[in-house]
């Protein structure tokens, strides 16, 4: 799906649904606004970042520091337990992971309800999604995307992941952005914006929004 999106903002620490059926752009708008694909115009902005302006390398390193991505695939790694999943991302930029950050891995697992030492081949997929999210929120990121994080899973376990995710977000005082088609989830947070005709915009309003996407 092309994307024209003429103007979006999102205020630090807002949570917000982007809604749209399937091929719609919802993965490729939070692409972009991830700085992982790049605009053929226009520019994205985070505070006084300018993500689309950034080098490549330079760009991945914003991320690590800065954002958290819940991927629809889960991109979990089998033979590894749910722990050494979340903590994965950390090796990039050390071997040694210090104590204090396995103790919130430790945590988030403990909150999502998952086993820390469990194989992430034997858990069910609200158990996977769940540990996805407590990888994108080790560091405990400004931004959080996620793109459909209660696809595929029942509605209890879609729940327990909307729930969980936006009380996480909300305790952090984190900007969430997520791609969804899922009412009960985009229901949980504060606004919600449609993808039409390639464009975003408000629900119930028809207009224009200030290109800057913000952060802390």
């Amino acid at each position: 799906m092309v994307l024209d999106v003429e103007d979006f903002r999102v205020e630090p620490g807002t949570h917000v649904a982007i809604c749209g059926p399937s091929g719609s752009g919802k993965t490729t708008l939070l692409h972009v606004l991830a700085g992982i694909e790049r605009p053929s115009r226009g520019t994205v902005h985070w505070g006084a970042v300018e993500v689309t302006a950034l080098a490549s390398h330079v760009a991945d390193r914003w991320r690590r520091e800065t954002l958290g991505f819940v991927f629809q695939q889960f991109h979990l790694f089998a033979g590894l337990s749910a722990l050494q999943n979340v903590l994965l991302p950390l090796r990039f930029d050390r071997w040694q992971v210090p104590d204090t950050i396995r103790i919130r891995a430790l945590r988030l697992l403990n909150e999502l309800r998952v086993r820390p030492h469990a194989d992430v081949s034997a858990l069910s997929r609200g158990e996977a999604q769940r540990v996805t999210v407590a990888r994108a929120l080790i560091r405990e990121p400004a931004i959080v995307l996620a793109d459909e994080p209660t696809a595929s899973l029942d509605a209890q376990a879609a729940r327990t992941v909307a729930d969980l995710l936006a009380g996480l977000c909300r305790d952090a005082g984190a900007t969430l952005i997520v791609a969804t088609h899922d009412p009960g989830l985009a229901a949980r947070l504060d606004r919600t914006f449609d993808i039409v005709y390639g464009d975003v915009q408000p629900r119930g309003a028809f207009g224009a929004w200030p290109r800057l996407v913000g952060s802390k």
